[in-house]
C-alpha cells in the first residue's frame, strides 16, 4: 500500500516531492480522488500526496473579479464563497459525491461542464498557477490580474496534465458575475438530422447563451438552451421561438432550470457503466447520436464544442468506436474496472511528432520521471 502524505504547506509539499524523485520513489498526486478511475496510473506508486490539507481560499478580490485558491479547496465551498458577492468562477463540471473535487484535481484533469459553452475551459480561466517540481523546486507563472504577461503560461499547460508534469499548489483565476436569473428553452426531437441542425442554427444565432447543450436517449433527445439575466425569462422565450423555427417539437422555456443542468453534468459521469468522451467536429453531432442507437447508449455534451459523453455498456463500447465519424477522438474516462482490456483509455496514438513533443515536456518538468508515471497519453 501506499504511503500516504497530506502536506499542508507549499514547503512540505516541495520537499515530499524532491524526497521522492531522489529516492526514486514513484508518486501519485491526488485531490478528493473523483476521478481517480479517469487514467491508469499505477496503484503501487510509493508515495501517495494529497492536496486535502491545502485548502485555503488565500484571497478573493471582489473588485477585481479575481481569487488566489489552493489546489485543495473544494470548488463548492470556494463557488459559495464568490456567490456571496455576486460573483462565480465560470467553472461547473460534475463535483462526485458529496461535492468533494477539488480545485487542483478539476484543472489537472481538464473537466468541465455546460458553461463552458459561454466561459471557455478551465485553461480559459486562470490568471496564474503555483507549481511544485520533482526538481525541488516551486515555479510561478502569471499573476492576480486578468491583463498580464508575467513568465511562462503554465496553467495551459498543467490543464489537462493529469498531474504527470508536477504538482499544482495554487492557482489565481479570473471570475464572472453570477446571473441574477436563469432559464432555459428546451426542444425536443426523434431525428437526428433535425436536432443536429437545431442545435447548429442555435449555436450561429447571437443569442449570447450561457450554455447550449444536447441529450439523447432511447432514440429521443433534446437541446437545452439556458440564458442568464435580469430578463432571462423573456429571453428564453425568444430561444423557444428559433427552436420551434428550426423544426423541434414539444418546445417549452422554465425559469426553475436547476435540476435540468444537474442531470447534464451528472451524465458526464458513469458509477456503474462504461463512459467514453468523444471529440468531434460540431458538425458531425447526427453521426455521434446515431452511433449510439445501437449500442444502446445515452450522450449528453456540448452542441457547440463537439464534445460528447457516451454512456454504454462496457461490452458495447467496441461497436461504438466503430460507429463514429472517422475524424472523432475518444477517451475513456469510466469503466468497471477489467471491463475494457483491449480499448487504449486515451484512444488512437498521436502523431509521433507530437508524442515526442510531449514526452520532451515531461522530461523537462519531471526529469525524474516520478509524477504520475503512466497516467497520461503514450505512457507518459
Amino acid at each position: 500500500m501506499s504511503r500516504q502524505l497530506s502536506p499542508a504547506s507549499f514547503e512540505e509539499a516541495r520537499a515530499a516531492l524532491s524526497q521522492a524523485a531522489g529516492d526514486g520513489h514513484s508518486v501519485r498526486i491526488q485531490g478528493a480522488g473523483t476521478k481517480r478511475g479517469w487514467t491508469p496510473a499505477p496503484a503501487d506508486a510509493e508515495l501517495e500526496i494529497r492536496t486535502e490539507s491545502l485548502d485555503r481560499i488565500v484571497e478573493h478580490n471582489a473588485g477585481d473579479l479575481t481569487a488566489v485558491l489552493e489546489a485543495g479547496v473544494p470548488l463548492a465551498r470556494a463557488q459559495r464563497q464568490f456567490a456571496s458577492a455576486g460573483q462565480m468562477l465560470a467553472l461547473d463540471p460534475f463535483l462526485g459525491p458529496e461535492h468533494r473535487a477539488t480545485v487542483g484535481g478539476i484543472l489537472a484533469s481538464g473537466d468541465s461542464g455546460p458553461l463552458r459553452h459561454r466561459y471557455g475551459a478551465a485553461r480559459d480561466l486562470i490568471l496564474g498557477m503555483t507549481v511544485a517540481l520533482s526538481d525541488g523546486t516551486i515555479s510561478r507563472s502569471g499573476g492576480k490580474v486578468i491583463k498580464n504577461v508575467a513568465g511562462y503560461d503554465l496553467g495551459k499547460l498543467f490543464c489537462g496534465s493529469f498531474g504527470t508534469l508536477g504538482l499544482i499548489l495554487s492557482v489565481n483565476v479570473r471570475l464572472h458575475p453570477l446571473p441574477v436569473a436563469t432559464a432555459t428553452a428546451l426542444g425536443v426531437s426523434a431525428d437526428p438530422d433535425q436536432l443536429a441542425a437545431g442545435a447548429r442554427a442555435l449555436a450561429a444565432a447571437p443569442m449570447e447563451l450561457e450554455a447550449l447543450d444536447v441529450a439523447w436517449r432511447d432514440g429521443r433527445g433534446g437541446i437545452l438552451a439556458q440564458v442568464g439575466g435580469a430578463q432571462a425569462r423573456r429571453r428564453a422565450e425568444t430561444v423557444a421561438t428559433a427552436m420551434r423555427a428550426a423544426g423541434l417539437d414539444g418546445v417549452e422555456t422554465t425559469d426553475d432550470d436547476a435540476d435540468l443542468w444537474a442531470r447534464q453534468r451528472a451524465g458526464q459521469r458513469s458509477p456503474i457503466a462504461a463512459l467514453v468522451r468523444v471529440a468531434a467536429r460540431p458538425s458531425a453531432l447526427a453521426q455521434v447520436l446515431r452511433a449510439a442507437g445501437p449500442c444502446s447508449a445515452t450522450i449528453v455534451g456540448r452542441v457547440s464544442l463537439g464534445h460528447s459523453y457516451v454512456e454504454l455498456e462496457p461490452d458495447a463500447v467496441p461497436e461504438l468506436l466503430r460507429r463514429l465519424p472517422p475524424s472523432s477522438i475518444y477517451t475513456v474516462l469510466d469503466a468497471p474496472t477489467g471491463t475494457l482490456p483491449e480499448i487504449q483509455p486515451w484512444g488512437p496514438a498521436p502523431p509521433d511528432a507530437a508524442l515526442a513533443l510531449m514526452r520532451r515536456l515531461k522530461a523537462r518538468f519531471d526529469p525524474a520521471g516520478v509524477c504520475n508515471p503512466g497516467a497520461f497519453v503514450g505512457g507518459i
